[in-house]
């Protein structure tokens, strides 16, 4: 009675283990990394079935069999770590032929020695039942080299966690992580308890059995909560495989993650592989597209890029590379696809040789249309511009005065016109010709525009006479600028054969800037402007010349 009390736990934990297999084998689509789990949830299960059939068997080559068997399942746990969190990680790149025999040697050899048993050197029996044993130094080599599955796995977890940002990834390792704690725990427990301290302690039964419990809850709790194995990837695997696009899925290390069958006529690789974007396009690395996505591949990982080249059997070939970014914008891996597209190519030349003829006609038109739109742009600028000069003719003067007025004085702007001539004109023409005096008139006009700002507007009023106007100005910064006007003209020479002649202005200026009654007719208040500023020309005319007068 006393032996089946101490077997009840390893059989309640037994049945719980199936419970959650159970579970999770109803929930969980089967993938490979579910298989993977599954076959390390299968290699737990078998310790507490054992204990508990030892406990119960009466026959001792029965018990033996069984006990052998558990520890063959404690030696493979190690090993059962190790892989499902390299599959969790997606890092089964690393099993390469000559590690995976590395890894699995001390395992072997553990399990070796629970079976050979050489001399009791794992096990001997105090008594007619195996329930009362004593343990030899093999039995420690076989804890040893659990601890140090546990270090190396932990090592790959470590690694993993630290250059994965994403805060999903994070808590299915601390999870997984705590469930390899915890059943570490209880074996170190159950050790220390059950065999160093046996003598002493009384035997805890069903330590090792909790701790198997207790984390394989942790992983079916990182299975639900935490989407640990994706019930999609066998679907997306499967739509990918059957893709006539060639997709190959690069870390940021450039191996080769995922491949499906449609990449096979543009690269042959393989998971695990390494594959260079440079290596692979070297062969047309001189052209110049290539060469512009090829920087862009080098300097600009996390952008979506997309080049087509010509392929070496004369097929069109579209490269497009998507990265896959975490939450910080870092590059976790690049979805590189490779599609054919010489049928879409050959439509699209197809369709640029039927639109060439069209293109042509067309081309006459667009010329026909260009010329009439600049002799028409020619015709606008000559309706209102001075052909001589260059500046603005009197209509278009009067024009936008006629609207500047009116919005100067609904909202109280100042404003100032400027009317000047050129001095002794009439002698110009009478001594050198008409010809030099256009060139004393347009000499005069470049003059005086260099001095006026970008807003002021300078036009021919008639003959040698000009004026000018000021929007936004008092009379104070009108008078400034009238005196800069003549300065600028005065230092002003002309070269008539081996003379050289000077140029001087008389200038007229009237500002407004009181605003005191409204302007009924725009026109008429022009008319008495301009009548007031042409009398202050002949007024500066009259006091010598080459001076400013200003309007009272």
């Amino acid at each position: 009675m006393n032996a089946l009390g101490l077997i009840r736990p390893d059989l309640f934990i037994f049945l719980c283990l199936l419970f959650l297999l159970i579970i999770v084998v109803a929930i969980s689509q089967i993938t490979r990394t579910h298989k993977v789990y599954l076959a390390f949830h299968s290699i737990m299960m078998v310790w507490p079935l054992g204990q508990y059939a030892v406990s119960i068997a009466v026959r001792p080559d029965i018990q033996l069999i069984f006990l052998k068997l558990s520890f063959v399942s404690i030696g493979l746990i190690g090993p059962g770590w190790l892989f499902f969190v390299l599959f969790l990680t997606q890092r089964t790149s690393w099993l390469k032929s000559s590690r995976l025999a590395a890894v699995l040697l001390p395992s072997i050899i553990s399990v070796a020695a629970v079976l050979w048993n050489p001399n009791g050197l794992f096990f001997t029996s105090e008594g007619d039942h195996l329930g009362d044993r004593q343990y030899g130094p093999m039995f420690w080599l076989l804890a040893f080299t659990q601890f140090g599955y546990l270090f190396v796995t932990l090592i790959s977890m470590y690694y993993t966690m630290k250059n994965d940002s994403s805060s999903k990834r994070r808590k299915q390792m601390t999870t997984t992580l705590l469930g390899m704690f915890v059943l570490t725990g209880f074996a170190v427990l159950d050790v220390l308890v059950n065999v160093m301290l046996r003598d002493y302690l009384p035997i805890v039964p069903g330590l090792m059995s909790i701790g198997i419990l207790l984390s394989d809850f942790c992983f079916v709790v990182a299975i639900s909560r935490y989407g640990m194995f994706d019930v999609l990837s066998t679907a997306q695997k499967d739509i990918i495989d059957h893709m006539s696009m060639g997709i190959i899925v690069v870390d940021d290390s450039n191996k080769v993650i995922e491949v499906n069958r449609g990449a096979e006529p543009f690269a042959l690789v393989a998971k695990g592989d390494d594959f260079e974007m440079d290596k692979f396009l070297s062969s047309i690395e001189h052209r110049e597209e290539v060469r512009e996505f090829l920087y862009r591949y080098r300097n600009y990982p996390g952008s979506r890029q997309q080049t087509e080249i010509s392929w070496r059997d004369g097929r069109y070939v579209s490269i497009q590379i998507s990265p896959v970014l975490d939450e910080t914008k870092s590059v976790l891996a690049k979805v590189i696809t490779f599609q054919d597209v010489t049928e879409q190519r050959k439509h699209v030349e197809e369709m640029n040789r039927k639109n060439e003829a069209l293109h042509e006609r067309n081309l006459e038109l667009i010329l026909i249309q260009e010329e009439l739109f600049r002799v028409n742009q020619k015709l606008e600028q000559m309706a209102i511009t001075d052909g001589l000069t260059g500046c603005y003719n009197r209509r278009f003067l009067m024009q936008q005065l006629e609207h500047e007025v009116m919005l100067n004085y609904r909202y109280g702007t100042p404003f100032s016109i400027f009317l000047f001539d050129i001095d002794h004109f009439k002698t110009f023409n009478d001594r050198y010709g008409h010809v030099v005096g256009d060139e004393v008139i347009c000499k005069t006009a470049e003059t005086v525009r260099n001095s006026l700002r970008r807003t002021d507007i300078l036009a021919r009023y008639g003959g040698e006479e000009f004026t000018i106007y000021l929007p936004h100005t008092n009379r104070e910064q009108a008078e400034l600028l009238a005196d800069r006007i003549i300065q600028a003209v005065a230092a002003s020479e002309i070269a008539v054969g081996k003379e050289t002649v000077g140029i001087t202005i008389s200038m007229g200026t009237i500002t407004e800037e009181a605003f005191q009654k409204p302007v009924d007719d725009v026109k008429e208040y022009l008319r008495s402007m301009f009548a007031q500023v042409d009398a202050a020309l002949y007024q500066a005319k009259n006091q010598g010349r080459n001076r400013v007068v200003v309007a009272s």
